[in-house]
């Protein structure tokens, strides 16, 4: 009797998938293990009298690689945080990093609590003394270590945090640099909530640009029509389902959250079921589309595309035999594990992988920080400018269509849109969907040059742990 596979963790699954990369280059072995190693990984456990006792919290900042600085990576809240999660996340943010051309090393952080069990001022004050123990090692600071929202953590905490690091650092002028994710009316950049969604909406379309990767998913066209189920309509799959439904014309089949999943083959409507979860906590009795409590279930319907956008190992040894989707994009760090990824593509199935289909949140990080940075708002100095410029066209345009009648009619809604200079939200989804198509065509040309790569996750690997090698080596490594 043949033995069970053993299903790897999701920091094995991380570590397997890099040997597979740098099995196909040619890295001097003391370089490959610089790459791969953790660098250090802090603990700290500390307590905050609430309730009228102490309680005690444990929480991990981790620094995978140091070829750049400062470092960049989310802090997340829940109770399944640890260690290994932590640094396997961290490794990703390395890749993920120098895959789009952000210029940080990657780091990841946690904290091992469930928010929903604590008010907003127990959580507040949890949070600042998190940050102070962080802070005071400079594992937060606007040229070292920079955090950013994750799973469990928001704009709100990110306020927290920078303001604590402020009250701190009294004299630093760079101090809201410190942390992105942050409100806009607090140091934030317009476009960063939906960013990493956005990144998702957008690496679909570039996939579907080319008429020879879409083949080779088994599919055809473009994303109009395309049957799509979402795992997970917290931050990141709620705006991919919103604007792959109202943009791109997609029809969300199912949506499956943490107490079960809908299933409607006309297509849910996604503000409907978002405003649902918020008012009652889950899906269940969503007055349409059928529900199953076993809402993991609705992973193995039949679609084109299947987005996991929650949790880590969603797709495993226990149900990759069972995916029917033919294209899936990992909104979702690590939702496949190594062994489902072996699986899947040996059926077929394309995956868009996560280092590159979930950067988006990341990319806008950046341009947050330079924001912080720079003290000055996206497109402040040039939009009127712009306008101006545009107005001189738009004069002789109406010139011209004074001069020549009916013979030259201006659309009526032209002069509206071509006046309206770009403004900081503009700038950004610009910004990301320029890094989202740039990255894409670097892993797919990987992909389609190489007979050696047969998939985008192992492309993705090679140019990302190229960027990174080359790093290390200007630095004299």
């Amino acid at each position: 009797m043949a033995t069970p596979r053993k299903e790897p963790t999701f920091r094995e699954s991380v570590d397997l998938m890099f040997n597979r990369a740098v099995a196909l280059m040619d890295l001097p072995p003391g370089l490959e293990e610089k790459i791969r190693v953790c660098n250090a990984t802090y603990t700290v456990r500390f307590g905050v009298r609430l309730r009228g006792q102490i309680h005690t919290f444990t929480g991990y900042r981790s620094v995978h690689s140091e070829h750049m600085e400062p470092v960049k990576g989310g802090i997340r809240y829940g109770m399944g945080v640890n260690q290994d999660e932590v640094e396997a996340l961290a490794a990703l943010m390395t890749y993920k990093c120098a895959l789009v051309d952000a210029p940080f090393g990657g780091s990841k952080g946690g904290l091992r609590i469930d928010p929903r069990e604590w008010d907003e001022y127990e959580l507040e004050m949890i949070t600042r003394r998190f940050a102070y123990e962080l802070a005071k090692r400079d594992l937060i600071h606007p040229s070292q270590n920079v955090p950013a929202p994750d799973m469990g953590t928001g704009e709100r905490e990110m306020a927290w945090i920078a303001d604590q690091y402020r009250r701190m650092n009294t004299t630093d002028i760079n101090a809201r640099a410190c942390v992105t994710g942050k409100p806009v009316n607090a140091g934030g950049i317009q476009g960063r909530t939906e960013a990493t969604g956005r990144g998702v909406q957008y690496a679909l379309q570039e996939f579907f640009r080319h008429p020879e990767d879409v083949k080779k998913a088994g599919l055809s066209g473009g994303l109009e029509g395309k049957r799509v189920i979402v795992q997970g309509l917290g931050n990141v799959g709620y705006h991919a389902a919103k604007f792959l439904a109202e943009e791109d014309g997609c029809i969300i089949t199912a949506i499956i959250e943490h107490d079960g999943g809908l299933y409607d083959e006309k297509g849910l409507n996604v503000e409907e079921v978002r405003a649902w979860i918020a008012k009652h906590g889950g899906v269940d009795g969503y007055p349409s589309g059928k529900y199953v409590r076993e809402g993991s279930k609705y992973l193995e319907e039949a679609c084109d595309i299947l987005i996991p956008a929650a949790m880590e190992g969603v797709i495993n040894l226990g149900n990759a035999e069972r995916i029917k989707a033919s294209l899936i994009i990992e909104a979702a760090n690590g939702p496949v594990t190594a062994g489902a990824d072996e699986i899947l593509r040996a059926k077929g199935t394309v995956i868009i992988p996560d280092m590159f289909a979930n950067a988006g949140g990341v990319t806008v990080s950046y341009f947050e920080w330079v924001k912080n940075l720079s003290h000055i708002r996206f497109g402040r100095m040039g939009r009127r400018q712009e306008e101006m410029r545009h107005q001189l066209i738009v004069n002789e345009l109406e010139r011209l269509d004074r001069h020549l009648g009916d013979a030259w009619v201006i659309s009526p809604d032209f002069k509206r849109k071509y006046l309206r200079g770009a403004g900081e939200l503009e700038l950004v989804r610009s910004g990301l969907d320029d890094t989202m198509c740039g990255s894409y065509q670097q892993i797919r040309e990987v992909w389609h040059a190489r007979q050696d790569v047969e998939d985008l996750r192992t492309a993705a690997y090679l140019v990302s742990i190229g960027k990174v090698a080359a790093s290390y080596r200007a630095l004299g490594l």
